[in-house]
């Protein structure tokens, strides 16, 4: 288990599954690992004029290897408040079943359930299945890509007002993942997504580009530095909100 220890951020919608895979350990049938944070304070400039900020974020994930296959939940949620104010309120839960995963060629499905209050998204439901495949795995270096297919649900609050559109597509869905382990300390981490569909209100195709990258440094046994940077672009967003976002977040692991 592990408590990490950083500021909360705006979380962008991406699901690195790969660091998922990479941070377990093939000894192992069965692996969980939790990831927790809070913050609380008041403070203000004047008697009358107070501030007050809760938030929190709580990451869960659990691994099960036991043969062939493999089985994955990832869950994230994120909040603040300020006062009486939502800031944030981002959540997910990710199931994941991976077949004939050792060999070079394998297959996988999956089923996803998001929100993101915040910038009016309530619910986002995928599911959907893909082939991937290695070009390059060694003790220090990987290299693969993933080509497949989903269903993709959300219904979205247009800003500023009461109304709600509601979007269902068929999308394809592709990566490609570089991992490196540059010494015994430093391991780095890159998945690349692209989702594509079309939808005939517009009479144009949606598209999706997603980045995310993590740097973890080892300092011993117990603690380590992890910075993680994720972007995401989408060139015709449902409803009139920022096509760009991004996170950056860097924090304290302690492992026990």
């Amino acid at each position: 288990m592990a408590i990490l220890l950083l500021p909360l951020a705006t979380e962008a919608q991406i699901l690195n599954i790969e660091r998922s895979r990479i941070e377990k350990d093939t000894s192992k049938v069965f692996m969980f690992k939790a990831v927790a944070g809070l913050n609380v304070y008041n403070r203000s400039a004047a008697a009358d004029d107070p501030v007050n900020l809760f938030g929190y974020n709580l990451d869960v994930n659990a691994l099960y290897y036991p043969g062939k296959h493999g089985f994955m939940f990832i869950s994230k949620f994120d909040y603040l408040r300020i006062n009486d104010s939502d800031f944030l309120n981002f959540g997910m839960m990710h199931g994941r079943v991976n077949f004939l995963r050792e060999n070079a060629a394998n297959y996988e499905t999956f089923v996803q359930y998001s929100f993101d209050n915040f910038r009016g998204l309530d619910p986002r439901w995928i599911a959907g299945g893909s082939v991937r495949h290695t070009f390059v795995k060694t003790d220090k270096i990987t290299l693969l890509f993933g080509i497949g297919g989903m269903y993709e649900f959300e219904k979205w609050q247009v800003p500023n007002s009461d109304d709600f559109v509601e979007l269902s597509l068929f999308k394809s869905s592709n990566y490609v993942t570089f991992r490196a382990t540059i010494n015994d300390y430093v391991d780095f981490n890159m998945v690349n997504y692209y989702q594509v569909g079309y939808d005939r209100s517009i009479s144009g195709f949606r598209n999706r580009i997603s980045n995310s990258t993590i740097l973890n440094t080892r300092l011993n046994e117990k603690f380590s530095i992890t910075n993680t940077f994720e972007i995401s672009y989408e060139d015709k967003p449902v409803v009139p909100i920022t096509n760009v976002i991004y996170a950056f977040k860097t924090g304290l692991s302690i492992n026990f």
